[in-house]
């Protein structure tokens, strides 16, 4: 719903210095935990988000969303800015996907949807923090890792899998590699954090075990 019918000076003066304070909202979660997209970053998405929507509706009367339509493709570039691959893992993906909602918000306060925009900033807060609660408890409960283990003797697997099994842990054999130094193996390993953490303690002090990372 509009509540903002006639564009002034004023209501644009309005409707930038909210989609700043939104943008001020989600940076500063973002900022907190540290992610590569932060306060600074999420604050002139939104304004320029904004910014871009009321011009769209100022210069392009007979086709108002030319501008705004290349909002979404520009945001595109920003994402795929920060999203990065670390060994076997993608990382960026939420701060990514967060720069995206926030261009929306933006959008909607630039097109006078302000409650609309309201509403979107706190299910995005939401999201970014309490389901982060959820979203460890299940990873805690179903941790997947990539062990790279290396053995003297390829006799040692079976040992291995010895290990694994005695700490519940269910695993797959991904690919192995042999050469002077022994054998190295890398496992998909799957189970509660726990046993993770008694696994890598039990191969920190195994003779059996000459090295291993995850």
């Amino acid at each position: 719903m509009k509540i903002i019918g006639t564009w002034t000076t004023g209501n644009d003066l309005l409707l930038i210095i909210i989609s700043v304070i939104i943008g001020l909202l989600i940076g500063a979660e973002r900022e907190y935990r540290n992610k590569s997209a932060g306060l600074r970053t999420f604050i002139l998405i939104s304004f320029g988000s904004c910014l871009f929507t009321i011009l769209s509706l100022k210069i392009g009367i007979s086709n108002p969303d030319r501008l705004a339509a290349n909002i979404v493709t520009g945001i595109g570039f920003l994402g795929a800015g920060v999203i990065f691959k670390d060994d076997n893992k993608i990382g960026g993906i939420t701060t990514a996907t967060t720069i995206w909602a926030t261009a929306s918000l933006g959008m909607c306060i630039g097109s006078g949807h302000i409650y609309l925009a309201l509403l979107g900033v706190a299910l995005v807060l939401l999201i970014l923090t309490l389901l982060s609660y959820l979203q460890e408890f299940i990873d805690n409960r179903h941790k997947i890792r990539e062990y790279s283990i290396t053995t003297l003797d390829q006799k040692d697997l079976e040992y291995c899998e010895t290990l694994f099994n005695r700490y519940g842990l269910k695993y797959s054999l991904v690919r192995q590699r042999y050469d002077a130094n022994g054998c190295n193996t890398t496992w998909k390993i799957t189970g509660n954090i726990g046993s993770h953490q008694t696994l890598i303690r039990q191969m920190m002090n195994d003779t059996r075990i000459h090295a291993y990372q995850f």
